[in-house]
């Protein structure tokens, strides 16, 4: 599953129709290597190679989230709307081998010589609101961090409506996290520090399965059948170039990709930390005093907020999902963006973005950061945030239709 708006969802159809519109658009792949190339050499020669290796690695993930259509929002509403599972239960595997992978490596310290951490959050009001917030604001805005990203990059236009106010969003919310920070809280709690890395990734693994059943027996009582993710209309190569992958393999790759983050950056996989610098890199143009916030008085956000954003690996890697889900839909023959958008979709577009940021900035995270990442770090917040924000999205399907937009129900029997 993806995370769509009504158009693309559309364009998912398309790509699994057998409509026959999939030849490759061999310019759009052409410029999207070329600026792959380009920007991975221009990165290493001036911040190092691991800004290169950060920015193809971003390009790798936004490809595969396109063509496995991975994310979370649709994933979301279609279980809760239809009690359909596959997204979640992919979402469980993803998280699955993400913890076997991170817990031991957190628990050392290192990844083959690299000094890592994990992503944390404190726990408390600031991230029951905030996620709360993003969940309302992945339905309206048809897309998570990722997915904004993603199908923005794959020439969904009411994405890049939805990117623009995502980032006001974040800047305002990184304005007022300190207030909200004050809030009620226990702070960071770390699962792997608590119980060892072994208990908590047998926890971890448990709590896991148990959703996958429960998704498995919402859906057969609901269905009968179980539905595991979009039938291919190519096979053998074709499919590995074009798509649709297995929704089963897109979880795998992702989760093997923020592993390879943790090595690379020393931090796992992140997302929405880079629209807070963009918008307040935007806002210190007009004179703004911005480095006096209480955000950016954090050293190491001050010295992001001082630097280029190419020096940012959470921006480097932004910039590579977009380009890469360019790439993606170039392959598919699907890079076709239209600036037809109705008017009530754009005016949830925005309001959805305005959530999603300022609901990130609270919650330490988005759907990648605190969910994925703090998750798969042994956060508290990030189950937390799960909680929190599929709640969310229970309020924010049900306003879908406010909006003209609609709620995906598969066929019954």
């Amino acid at each position: 599953m993806t995370d769509l708006s009504v158009d693309a969802r559309l364009l998912a159809s398309d790509r699994t129709s057998g409509s026959g519109r999939d030849s490759i658009n061999p310019t759009v792949v052409a410029i999207g290597l070329a600026a792959l190339a380009a920007g991975a050499l221009g990165l290493g020669a001036v911040y190092g190679w691991r800004q290169g290796a950060l920015f193809v690695l971003g390009s790798g993930l936004g490809l595969v989230l396109y063509h496995a259509l991975f994310g979370f929002t649709s994933a979301w509403r279609v279980f809760i709307a239809d009690g359909r599972g596959a997204g979640l239960r992919a979402q469980m595997l993803m998280l699955a081998v993400a913890v076997i992978l991170f817990f031991p490596a957190l628990g050392e310290g290192s990844v083959f010589g690299q000094a890592v951490r994990g992503e944390y959050g404190a726990v408390g009001v600031s991230v029951l609101v905030g996620a709360f917030l993003f969940g309302i604001g992945m339905q309206l805005g048809g897309g998570c961090a990722s997915g904004t990203l993603y199908t923005a990059g794959g020439g969904n236009t009411r994405m890049f409506v939805t990117l623009s106010a995502f980032i006001i969003g974040s800047t305002v919310g990184a304005l007022h996290l300190p207030w909200w920070s004050a809030q009620p809280n226990i702070g960071p709690v770390s699962l792997i520090a608590s119980l060892g890395w072994a208990p908590a990734l047998a926890i971890s693994l448990v709590v896991f399965a148990a959703i996958a059943l429960l998704t498995r027996f919402v859906e057969k009582k609901k269905h009968g059948t179980l539905l595991n993710g979009a039938e291919p209309t190519h096979h053998g190569w074709r499919r590995l170039l074009q798509g649709p992958w297995p929704l089963l393999a897109g979880a795998v790759a992702l989760a093997l990709g923020n592993f390879a983050t943790l090595y690379l950056a020393g931090r796992p996989w992140g997302v929405t930390s880079a629209f807070a610098l963009w918008g307040s890199k935007l806002v210190a143009l007009t004179g703004a005093d911005v480095a006096s916030w209480g955000y950016w008085q954090v050293p190491a956000r001050a010295a992001s907020l001082q630097q280029s954003v190419f020096a940012d690996i959470t921006s480097v890697m932004d910039f590579g999902i977009i380009l890469g889900a360019m790439i993606a839909a170039g392959l598919a023959g699907k890079f076709s963006p239209s600036w037809r958008i109705p008017a009530r979709s754009l005016i949830a577009a925005i309001i959805g973005g305005l959530l999603l940021g300022y609901g990130a900035r609270l919650a330490y995270g988005c759907n990648i950061g605190a969910y994925f990442s703090g998750i798969a770090s042994g956060s508290l917040h990030g189950w937390v945030w799960l909680v929190a924000a599929f709640t969310g999205s229970i309020l924010g399907t049900r306003l879908r239709p406010v909006f003209g937009l609609s709620v995906e129900r598969s066929g019954r029997a």
